[in-house]
């Protein structure tokens, strides 16, 4: 029977699927297809492809390049400072310009109050986020919108403004 990896190695393969899911709902919510992304960022499509998937064997610079095409960066966090990857609420985070990949529709009070006719989701894509918003902003109680949540809405805005008209 073949030895199990160290828990450091399954907890950086778990870190690494994480990034790779990310940078691929980067990617779908701006649109992009693979190829494009891939030769912007000077690698193949196989590459890109297998970074997507978080693949250990990757470089680091090819993650840093697929990062910088898509107009993101990498910031180093103190372990426990981290969000879950799910849109879950850190309390004194400052997310202007920070997308999830999935936004939990518990965590944001007025979108909950909007996304009532969706039974059985309890998290929504980025692009699934702000048509909910935008689609209801007439129902939205904006004094009562909390810090947190106008932030998400900003970066929806910032982020997605190709692909929906803006709030």
């Amino acid at each position: 029977m073949p030895a199990r990896p160290p828990v450091s190695a399954v907890a950086t393969r778990t870190r690494l699927a994480d990034l790779g899911e990310r940078i691929r709902a980067r990617r779908k919510a701006l649109g992009i297809n693979a190829t494009t992304v891939a030769e912007a960022s000077g690698m193949s499509r196989v590459t890109l492809h297998r970074i997507e998937k978080g693949e250990p064997a990757v470089t680091i610079g090819a993650y840093l390049n697929a990062l910088s095409a898509l107009g993101l960066d990498v910031g180093l966090i103190e372990p426990g400072n981290a969000a879950d990857g799910i849109g879950k609420l850190d309390k004194g985070v400052d997310r202007t310009q920070w997308i999830p990949v999935r936004i939990r529709i518990a965590d944001y009070p007025q979108l909950e109050r909007l996304a009532w006719q969706l039974h059985g989701a309890d998290s929504l894509t980025p692009i699934e986020a702000l048509d909910v918003y935008e689609r209801n902003w007439r129902h939205v109680d904006e004094p009562a919108l909390q810090d947190h949540e106008r932030q998400l809405i900003d970066a929806l805005r910032m982020g997605l403004s190709g692909h929906a008209a803006r709030v």
